[in-house]
Order: structure tokens, then C-alpha cells, then sequence
């Protein structure tokens, strides 16, 4: 439901409006809001103010803002690539890895520097706080490679979840594994609705199989299919309906 502005016109959040805008996120906006650095129509702004995007002045430190066109991006996230933004240490980015975009592009949750796969990027500030709040519970997949051979038990101990030391993993699906006997590694499908950090890896070490090679195959609708590695491509128009289709379920529920 659109809100009232000062003038009494249909408005937004202000800190909805920056971070569409690509300014931050909603969560930082806010900060942004209350350190007294955003103004509307020359006044300082207060938190809980709305405002019309395209009708009031809205800037930041003096500067205007303007709504950068949606953008969002898939991308095949190779090894030794950090999941961010940008590095201090000048190290690989994901975003490095988009080409021809001007947006300020970020990514929608994470990888470790050592897992691979399938990273969302985009400047939709909102949908990407809805894809990471915990009440979104839609599955990732992943491809797993642990060392040695895993067998039926220790697979239906994952599927029913993990003591690990922030608690009982979630019930997960495991997939048919796979042992290959000149590598001594066992590879198997795993789709979690949870996302701890570093939780796969942490629970297959609980069990005795350290993780040799983690890929992301899936994020809720969006499949990696044959992107090969360390490339990205526009979302196709089917797939943002869909992604879009499942968030607005998930706010029904």
C-alpha cells in the first residue's frame, strides 16, 4: 500500500525509494536517513517519511538521486571469486564479472571463496531483501563432492538434519550419490531450504566427509543450466516472471 507524502500525493518509503534508487540497502538507507544526510524537496528527511520518486527532489549528502533501470543478472561464479562487491585487496569480485552494465549491481546472498555456481546479481534493492528474509524459505540446490565413500546411513542422517554448534540443520533432500572409486570422492544433489553460513560444509566435516567441490545448481526457480563458468547473462523474461511469481506466494503464505 502506497503512502502519503508531505503534499499529500501517493508515495513510498524513503528508504525503499534509495534502494531501488541503488543508493544502499534498505537497511542502510535507513542509517542514512536518520544520520540526517537524506533531504526531500531541500528538507531533512525523517525516518518513516514516504516520498513520490518522480515528483519530489530526493538526495543524499547534496547530491540527487536518480532510479537506475532494474538490472538482473545471473552469473557462474568460478572458484577463488569473492562473492562481494568489492575487495580492499584488490582480489576478483563477482561483480567484475558482469559485462556491460553501468548499474551498481550486488549480490543476493553468498558463496564461500572455495564453492561455486549460481549468484544472482542486481540493483532491485527490494526484491533482493525479500529473497534473503528468512520467511522467503524457497530451496537452493547444490552439487556435492565429498572425500570417501558416503553411505545410506550418514546420507539419511543429512536429509533429517545435523547437530552442528548453532543448532539442528533443517530437513534437507539428498539426491542418489555417486562414488567414484579413482578419486575416492562421493557426489550427490543436496536442496536446502536454510542457508547457515558455510552450513554444508560444516555438516558434512561433522560427519566425517569433508567437502571436496561445492556447486550451486539452483536458486528457488532459477536454474544454472550450461552457463559455463565465470560468465553471467541477463535474466531471461520468463524467469524474473517466475522469481517474481514465487515471491509474491511467499508473501501470501
Amino acid at each position: 500500500m502506497r503512502e502519503a507524502t508531505r503534499s499529500g500525493t501517493p508515495g513510498e518509503r524513503l528508504q525503499k525509494i534509495l534502494a531501488a534508487a541503488g543508493v544502499a540497502s534498505r537497511r542502510a538507507a535507513e542509517e542514512l536517513i536518520r544520520a540526517g544526510r537524506v533531504t526531500v524537496n531541500g528538507s531533512v528527511a525523517t525516518l518513516g517519511e514516504s516520498a513520490d520518486a518522480e515528483r519530489d527532489a530526493i538526495a543524499v549528502d547534496g547530491e540527487p538521486i536518480e532510479r537506475e533501470t532494474l538490472e538482473y543478472w545471473m552469473l557462474h561464479k568460478p572458484l577463488g571469486v569473492l562473492t562481494t562487491v568489492s575487495d580492499p585487496q584488490g582480489r576478483s569480485t563477482v561483480v567484475d564479472l558482469v559485462p556491460e552494465s553501468s548499474a551498481r549491481l550486488f549480490p543476493v546472498g553468498r558463496l564461500d571463496l572455495l564453492s561455486e555456481g549460481l549468484v544472482l546479481l542486481t540493483n532491485d534493492g527490494p526484491l533482493a531483501h525479500s529473497l534473503l528474509h528468512p520467511s522467503f524459505g524457497e530451496e537452493r540446490e547444490y552439487r556435492v563432492t565429498v572425500r570417501g565413500s558416503v553411505d545410506r546411513a550418514t546420507l539419511r542422517r543429512v536429509s533429517e538434519g545435523i547437530e552442528l554448534e548453532d543448532g539442528l540443520t533443517a530437513p534437507a533432500r539428498v539426491g542418489t550419490a555417486r562414488f567414484d572409486r579413482e578419486t575416492r570422492t562421493t557426489t550427490f544433489a543436496l536442496t536446502l531450504v536454510e542457508g547457515r553460513k558455510r552450513q554444508i560444509r560444516r555438516m558434512m566435516r561433522a560427519l566425517g566427509h569433508p567437502v571436496v567441490r561445492l556447486v550451486r545448481v539452483r536458486m528457488g526457480p532459477l536454474e544454472l543450466g550450461r552457463l559455463a563458468a565465470g560468465k553471467a547473462r541477463p535474466l531471461r523474461a520468463r524467469e524474473l516472471r517466475m522469481l517474481k511469481r514465487v515471491l509474491a506466494g511467499s508473501r501470501s503464505d
